[in-house]
């Protein structure tokens, strides 16, 4: 007689319960974060939208309410692209365990020129991958206090078809907006990877997780106003490429699930279901360059280098 599952599917649309739990999303207040956030805060949990713009995330925050009137959403000032002050801005996050966080916030520059964060680094790597790497050094304790935390770093289709030139990871001997861009996400996955390798060394209870949302656009996510509106010319354009994309609300999805799954585990990579471009979220093999262990390490001592922390040793 075959065995029956106890675990009903996954449901995009009826999210587990999370109520005393505290997720951090950053880059909660805009486009794929916002929904993530607005999510998970239909479960119960506390969730705190990370953002530079205290004016944005008090926008993103009001339209959660809206859609959510029971919601327990807060807002914490958060400068990825300046490294001396996210020790200060975990610390104003008031709260004695996270359950989880969400790498979501990035930089993607469309033009030149090159551009650099107040620390040195080239804007996109600086922020999207060495803030994140910061970040997490600080908030690991925070994290190690939970009973399952996790980290999820979102990372991008973009990065798939992306190398890693570790002679030039900051791109000043060659810059190119949209390969730099590429790149540095493609830096944030192997450091998720990395990371969780290194935990489970460790001895750990922390998780690490890598997520992406395939071809999340703008003109098929729905209106949050004033967070995002979709005009009707917009939905008319998108309507064609909603056969093999998605809006940035099912570009949650992954994410959403990385977070609130028990059966996910750490060192996944999870994305949506349909070509990995749209669709329910679930696990999908590893890309191949993302196995190269020795690439990871070399990143991670070079991110140790240039940050001056060590998110699962604590140094710095």
């Amino acid at each position: 007689m075959p065995s029956v599952s106890s675990t009903p599917p996954w449901d995009v649309h009826r999210l587990p319960r999370a109520d005393g739990r505290v997720f951090l999303v950053t880059g909660g207040n805009a486009g794929i974060g916002y929904f993530i956030a607005e999510q998970l805060s239909a479960t119960g949990a506390t969730v705190v939208l990370g953002s530079r713009s205290p004016m944005k995330a008090e926008a993103a925050m009001a339209a959660i309410r809206e859609r959510v009137p029971e919601a327990r959403v807060r807002v914490l000032r958060l400068d990825l692209a300046d490294l001396a002050s996210l020790e200060t801005a975990v610390d104003a996050l008031g709260s004695a365990h996270l359950d989880a966080v969400v790498h979501n916030a990035g930089v993607a520059l469309d033009a030149p020129p090159r551009r650099t964060t107040v620390d040195g680094h080239e804007l996109m790597f600086g922020t999207n991958h060495l803030g994140h790497f910061a970040l997490t050094r600080w908030l690991m304790p925070l994290l190690s206090a939970a009973p399952a935390g996790r980290v999820v770093t979102m990372g991008s289709f973009a990065a798939k078809t992306e190398r890693l030139d570790l002679d030039d990871p900051q791109s000043r001997q060659d810059y190119r907006p949209g390969r730099t861009y590429g790149r540095s996400k493609l830096a944030q996955m192997y450091f998720g990877l990395e990371l969780d390798r290194r935990l489970r060394a460790a001895g750990s209870t922390v998780a690490s997780v890598v997520v992406h949302p395939g071809g999340a656009l703008d003109a098929l996510t729905p209106s949050r106003p004033p967070v995002h509106v979709r005009s009707l010319g917009a939905r008319l354009r998108g309507a064609p490429a909603g056969v093999v994309l998605q809006g940035k609300h099912a570009g949650a999805w992954p994410a959403v699930r990385a977070v609130l799954d028990p059966a996910v585990r750490g060192g996944q990579l999870w994305g949506p279901r349909a070509f990995s471009l749209r669709g329910r979220p679930r696990t999908e093999p590893m890309w191949p360059h993302l196995t190269d262990t020795a690439v990871a390490a070399q990143l991670w001592d070079m991110s140790r280098t240039m940050t001056g922390v060590d998110p699962v040793g604590f140094s710095g």
